[in-house]
């Protein structure tokens, strides 16, 4: 067999066993790395990005591995003392390995571009809720003028988050919404959100902020439309102020006008 017809048939193998091995370990990966359950809309676009990278990983851990490994078994010194064919170069295999990384760079910049722009678009009619963090405890400024040390929302509703820190950098973050925003003092920042699951979860600051950082924690509750708007009543009274229009959301705050 010419040496032209071994080395095609060497790369024949490799590519089969690059392709098994990438459908292999691309579905182990997604299968052994669950993630949490999807409680925005967001949260779907996020996860379709992060299962991508998962078989992007899968391929160039196969692309690496089987060359490494079959070199290692096939291209083993034996007995005989035989050299390889020298060989200065090869401009086709230079333009494929600088083509199709490149190609690979474009696309994924293009689907992250898209998935920045999907996830932090904001609504018209979204709720407005101040978020303000501190050492080591978050509290929440309603649209009625109440306060409170939990985030309750409505499902269903656009959210927008505006956050500030009154001391040091802490960061916005509950698993099954899938983003996460930093507060940065002296400045706000901004997260939108459209929750559709209700329940309650747990609101961590992902961003280490001192001593007491892991206790840094709040509870956030998902309700319905009517639980939500009780609920912001009753604070309001609780706080000694009178329920209005402001506890609505903003669909049913240009209706009652």
């Amino acid at each position: 067999m010419s040496i032209s017809a071994t080395n095609k048939r060497h790369f024949i193998i490799i590519g089969v066993l690059v392709f098994i091995t990438t459908i292999a370990l691309g579905f182990l990966l997604n299968g052994v790395l669950p993630l949490p359950k999807q409680a925005t809309a967001q949260a779907a676009t996020v996860d379709n990005l992060f299962r991508v990278h998962m078989w992007l990983i899968a391929f160039l851990f196969a692309l690496v591995s089987v060359f490494m490994v079959y070199s290692f078994v096939v291209f083993r010194r034996g007995s005989h003392e035989d050299e390889g064919e020298h060989f200065e170069g090869n401009t086709t295999l230079e333009v494929v390995w600088t083509v199709i990384p490149l190609v690979l760079v474009v696309v994924f910049a293009f689907i992250g571009v898209r998935t920045l722009a999907d996830v932090t678009a904001s609504a018209p009619n979204a709720l407005a809720v101040e978020v303000v963090g501190q050492q080591w405890a978050w509290s929440f400024n309603y649209p009625n003028g109440t306060t409170n040390a939990e985030l309750v929302v409505p499902v269903d509703q656009p959210l927008t988050l505006n956050m500030t820190s009154k001391d040091v950098i802490h960061s916005f973050w509950v698993k099954e919404w899938r983003i996460k925003q930093d507060l940065v003092p002296g400045m706000t920042t901004h997260i939108n959100f459209i929750p559709t699951v209700t329940g309650e979860y747990t609101l961590a600051c992902n961003q280490v902020c001192g001593l007491s950082h892991t206790s840094m924690y709040a509870k956030v509750r998902v309700v319905t439309e009517q639980e939500y708007t009780a609920w912001l009543d009753g604070q309001a009274l609780a706080q000694g102020l009178q329920p209005s229009h402001q506890a609505l959301l903003p669909g049913l705050q240009t209706a009652s006008r």
